[in-house]
């Protein structure tokens, strides 16, 4: 991934610099410079960051024919962070724009969904404990999906479709982003991914969709805050780190939402006993699964919006103060 050279010393001018009050700026940033407090290079910065991921996908769409599920993982994956970035700097976007890429990407990657089901399913639906009712109706389900799955080469040129498509994004974001980004702007670019991500969990509650959901915008989270590591250092680190921890948790109740509608849809001409208790047999554990994920995430995530963007933004003025500055950082 590009990355800019980190923080280095420049020579300060002797005097105090004048304070700041703004909770979601900088501020002041001591005796570093970075990309980060230069609008210029930040813009520079994160255009390379969207085409670098771009450059991903097309990767991925080129090792198709040594790996079709990894190929398919890891093209998927590229789009997903092009969407993190993408919501870096959505506040200097013109709506209509911003919509027209993220509608780009998102259709790229549901393009090639069913392939990735396919890919995933056979595991999730070994490790799960099932009575032999249910184990016959998996047999049947999976004899339907076979049936459905599209041929290689049309995933291949699928692939290579939506890689194209994703690099043309990249042309469509230079253009129509001004001369220079903000922290600011990506700041608030963070904050409404968290404030989207909390949202969905609190619906989680009582919604496997919203769960899915959660899951999503925590991912993109967590690459919005590996970008911004990459400019700022351990302390921004530190809370991407725990972001992706939680993450974690949700993989595995994300997997079993994934076979849960594999089921639905393919589990045509099985016997209504039979589906129901597969049904049944995922739903319960899958109930486990969700609600201690979201047990995990709650101290992260009950947090308001604006009070985990102070925490961002002292995070980043950690990072860029100097060592022996570090202590005078507060709230």
């Amino acid at each position: 991934m590009y990355r800019r050279p980190m923080a280095t010393s420049v020579e300060t001018a002797g005097h105090t610099p004048p304070p700041f009050s703004e909770h979601d700026k900088l501020g002041r940033l001591g005796a570093k410079t970075s990309v980060l407090d230069n609008e210029t290079e930040l813009r520079h910065a994160l255009v390379a960051e969207f085409a670098a991921t771009a450059d991903a996908a097309r990767d991925a769409a080129g090792k198709v024919d040594s790996s079709l599920s990894g190929a398919v993982h890891d093209y998927r994956k590229a789009l997903r962070r092009a969407r993190a970035v993408l919501s870096l700097v959505a506040g200097a976007l013109p709506k209509s724009e911003r919509r027209a890429v993220r509608r780009a990407l998102q259709e790229a990657r549901r393009a090639v969904s069913i392939s990735r089901d396919h890919a995933v399913a056979p595991e999730v639906f070994s490790a799960l404990t099932l009575d032999e009712i249910s184990q016959e109706a998996v047999k049947a389900v999976f004899a339907n999906a076979h049936a459905a799955m599209p041929a290689s080469a049309e995933i291949k040129q699928l692939l290579a479709e939506g890689a194209a498509r994703a690099a043309a994004q990249v042309e469509a974001l230079e253009a129509a982003l001004p001369a220079t980004i903000s922290w600011d702007v990506v700041a608030d670019g963070i904050r409404d991914v968290f404030e989207g991500a909390a949202h969905a969990r609190r619906a989680a509650k009582r919604s496997k969709r919203q769960f899915h959901s959660w899951r999503r915008r925590s991912k993109e989270l967590t690459y919005q805050l590996e970008v911004l590591a990459g400019y700022a250092g351990e302390h921004v680190a530190e809370l991407q780190h725990q972001i992706e921890a939680i993450a974690d948790t949700q993989s595995p109740a994300v997997d079993l939402i994934m076979v849960r509608d594999f089921v639905r849809t393919y589990g045509q001409g099985i016997a209504p006993e039979a589906f129901d208790t597969l049904l049944h047999a995922i739903d319960t554990q899958l109930d486990d699964l969700m609600r201690d994920s979201r047990s995990a995430g709650g101290k992260v995530f009950k947090v308001a919006p604006k009070k985990f963007a102070r925490r961002l933004g002292k995070a980043v003025r950690k990072d860029l103060a100097p060592p022996a500055a570090t202590d005078l950082v507060t709230d």
